[in-house]
């Protein structure tokens, strides 16, 4: 085993480190920093050391080593002067850990349930103390950290969503006694931060990865700039939508219809803290709006951007466009295209162009059933955020337009859009330059939903028994929890799963899968002898071993004493920026930089798939694993979902898994929980990102959602997996379902049961994973009674066949 970095995990390192500083943006900022030089500092708050490089889950990584913030300051120089005032705060909040995790056991035996299943993704809130703020300095650092997850959602309460008592009262009385004081957000979504408006300085750090303390140490001096901007609208609690249902334990309706995020804040003229698309650096900029140009359907918006500041920077640029109401009610505004700039000196400018297709700022109308551009003026407006933009032009469409005609298939919600009233207008310049759409230029898009799908002539030959267990993933034939917490690969110590290989030793290509987003999940540490390879020690997540029966735990810390027959090896992953954070730099080769690096790691631990990006829409800032997600908008959600892809599949035999498809916006009851949503916004904020990704990088996997939608599964859906994601998207990979475990994790309880292998394989899921006996089961008992064909079985075995055997030839 390697007592140092290896090469890759050096360079890796460099890349994430150049790429982080650009997630980062300051939601306030005075002109205190960049300090010139380091210097004694004050540093308080709970993510100082417990600083959080990523949430819990799927998101974690296994990474050799992460910097924390106190560790990140010393290494720069910095003399830290709150060394009491930290060690106190440690034993506070470990004696509250206790007491949390106390709790979720006695609720668990309440319930009558394991600790480990119903508090997964559970998180402490912060907890209530004092502690005198002694230290002194030329600066102070107010760290302010929260940490959500897998399994469970965050709740508008102190010391999650909103500040602790604790937090308010600190973070104000440091900004009243320092001139110089910094408040850092190590968070993975919004917090309440009206309580404490009046701080000056407020840097958005987000979380990381490896190098979160390293990146804020560099930010501080100056070495590094912010330059991103909010990919989510950060308001004050009561400000935020209470339109739609959220955490619903059996059903949720999306009653919101299409106003999410920006689209509601403003339509209904509700001013947000800071909107979607904001974000400061170290200096300052101006944009101003050139020509607009269109050809046939491509809408071409230039810009000249200068550094009106005194620190280099980068800045984005965005386009909204107003689109007409008409038939259908539209949001005052859609985000319709970004570009980020070159770095710019002091007095340093460049021209910029922003382009987009008219045809995807078409609504859906339900009615008809096809998207359509409207008649009327559409606006187009250029700026550095969502509420600071100036019109650049006016786009007219004579007529009415259908872009593509499909049918509804997404099933009815149980309740009506919102329909927005009083919505402002936009104010047009009398001297706009006004473009026009031809109406013969526009091309209808025709969708067949009679796709042939041929069948592999080996695949062919096999039995039915056999073609089930090629529709399942190659699961651990002795059960247990391991396929709950994703390890159930068998080639890979700690992947998520593999494909199945029914011809045992004789050289079946299976496809191993390693949990993300933010880095491969794999074990640190393996053994490798006659018997495979397997993890050492007990690889569990932290969580996993506070909550595990005390006899269990028992067990497993006895076998992990025991010899190793063997030789040791390790895989150390890198842990890069959050999706939030990665979408958040609005650099879409960075974006793409860093699906190369995870590439590289893939090929390097003999990884075939990816189980990411994950680009879920920020519906509401309470879903647990929004950190994960990228954006509430569809557009930014779709664009670096495909980055990162084209990123990682530019490795031989690697591809990505975009998950998770569709509508998954809760954590609560997750595996059960019923998504009531309108074929309207379905198709226009919920699956319009998948589109964009399918589109532009043709992932290899597309991994179905636990929940239902409209009453049915979305594994089981397919609609929206043949019709839509292989018709009207043109998909050509494999479809898998999230890890389905029926003994472990559905609530017999619940309203509505869990999904059914036959009832998957049928819909035309390639794969039901992690997998289990009475899945293949199930398969052949669907095969008999006539819920599923032969011939289906044939269409989705062929599909992972020839994946499998096309990533073999590849890494050869």
């Amino acid at each position: 085993m390697a007592k140092v970095l290896y090469g890759y995990e050096k360079k890796h390192l460099r890349q994430v480190r150049k790429s982080a500083p650009e997630c980062t943006l300051f939601l306030k900022k005075n002109g205190s920093f960049p300090l010139d030089e380091p210097c004694r500092i004050a540093l308080y708050g709970s993510g100082a050391r417990h600083t959080v490089k990523g949430g819990t889950g799927s998101g974690e990584v296994n990474s050799r080593f992460s910097i924390n913030i106190e560790r990140g300051l010393k290494n720069e120089g910095f003399e830290i002067t709150t060394k009491a005032w930290l060690d106190r705060y440690d034993e506070i909040y470990d004696e509250a850990k206790v007491k949390f995790y106390e709790k979720l056991k006695r609720t668990a035996k309440e319930h009558h349930t394991l600790a480990v299943m119903e508090s997964m993704g559970k998180v402490m809130p912060e907890p209530e103390y004092k502690i005198p703020l002694d230290g002194e300095g030329e600066v102070a650092v107010y760290v302010l950290s929260r940490i959500s997850g897998e399994g469970s959602d965050r709740e508008a309460v102190k010391g999650d969503i909103l500040l602790s008592d604790t937090e308010v009262r600190d973070i104000l009385e440091i900004n009243e006694k320092y001139d110089r004081f910094m408040l850092v957000l190590n968070v993975g979504g919004p917090v309440d931060l009206s309580p404490v408006s009046e701080v000056s300085n407020i840097l958005l750090l987000s979380q990381l990865g490896v190098v979160t303390g390293k990146t804020f140490a560099e930010i501080l001096t100056g070495k590094y700039y912010p330059s991103g901007k909010l990919t989510t609208t950060w308001s004050s609690w009561r400000d935020y939508s209470q339109i739609g249902d959220f955490g619903g334990r059996d059903d949720t309706y999306y009653k919101e219809g299409i106003y999410v995020g920006y689209r509601f804040f403003d339509t209904m003229k509700k001013t947000p803290m800071f909107p979607f698309g904001f974000g400061l650096g170290y200096t300052d900029f101006s944009v101003d709006a050139g020509d607009v140009t269109i050809e046939k359907t491509e809408v071409s918006v230039y810009a000249t951007v200068k550094n009106t500041g005194k620190h280099a920077g980068k800045e984005v640029v965005q386009v909204y466009v107003n689109v007409p109401d008409g038939r259908l009610d539209r949001p005052y505004q859609t985000l319709a295209g970004f570009v980020k700039t070159k770095e710019l000196m002091p007095g340093g400018s460049q021209e910029v162009c922003v382009c987009f297709d008219v045809r995807d700022l078409a609504g859906y109308d339900r009615e008809n059933a096809r998207f359509i551009l409207e008649k009327g003026d559409y606006v187009i407006n250029i700026g550095n955020s969502s509420r600071d933009t100036k019109v650049a032009g006016v786009l007219e469409v004579d007529c009415d337009i259908i872009t593509k005609e499909v049918y509804n298939c997404i099933g009815d919600s149980g309740a009506p859009d919102f329909k927005p009233f009083d919505k402002p207008s936009p104010e047009i310049p009398k001297n706009a330059k006004r473009i026009k759409l031809d109406a013969d230029t526009v091309e209808k898009e025709h969708v067949s939903y009679d796709r042939e799908y041929d069948i592999d002539a080996f695949v062919n030959e096999m039995d039915n028994e056999t073609l089930a267990y090629m529709n399942v993933g190659a699961f651990n034939p002795y059960g247990g929890i391991s396929g709950v917490i994703g390890d159930s690969g068998k080639d890979v110590a700690g992947a998520a799963g593999q494909t199945a290989n029914p011809y045992g030793e004789e050289g079946f290509p299976t496809l191993v899968m390693a949990d993300g987003p933010a880095g491969l999940r794999l074990s640190k540490l393996y053994v490798k002898n006659k018997k495979g390879v397997r993890p050492v020690g007990l690889g569990l997540p932290e969580s996993f071993e506070n909550l595990m029966p005390k006899p269990v735990m028992s067990f497993l810390k006895f076998k992990e004493k025991l010899p190793v027959k063997g030789e040791i090896y390790d895989q150390y992953a890198t842990a890069i920026p959050i999706g939030t954070a990665v979408a958040q730099s609005f650099n879409i080769e960075l974006a793409e930089s860093l699906g190369d690096l995870v590439g590289d790691e893939m090929e390097r631990f003999n990884v075939q798939l990816w189980l990411a990006p994950a680009l879920n829409i920020h519906r509401d800032i309470r879903c647990g694993r929004n950190f994960e997600y990228f954006s509430e908008d569809p557009l930014v959600s779709g664009k670096f979902a495909a980055a990162i892809t084209r990123g990682v599949q530019s490795h031989n035999g690697c591809g990505t898994t975009i998950k998770h498809y569709a509508a998954n916006n809760q954590e609560t009851n997750r595996y059960n929980s019923n998504s009531h949503v309108s074929e309207r916004a379905m198709r226009e904020i919920y699956l319009k990102g998948f589109e964009i990704c399918v589109k532009e990088s043709q992932p290899m996997a597309v991994m179905t959602s636990y929940n239902l939608l409209n009453n049915r599964h979305t594994s089981e859906s397919r609609s929206i997996i043949e019709e839509i994601l292989r018709c009207e998207f043109g998909y050509d990979g494999i479809v898998m379902t999230d890890w389905i475990v029926m003994g472990g994790t559905f609530d017999k309880s619940s309203k509505y049961r869990g999904p059914k292998a036959s009832l998957i394989a049928a819909a035309g899921g390639d794969l039901v994973m992690p997998g289990c006996k009475d899945d293949v089961k199930d398969i052949l008992k669907g095969i008999e009674k006539g819920v599923l064909t032969r011939k289906q079985l044939l269409i989705n075995a062929t599909r992972v066949y020839r994946m499998a055997k096309l990533c073999k030839k590849k890494a050869d």
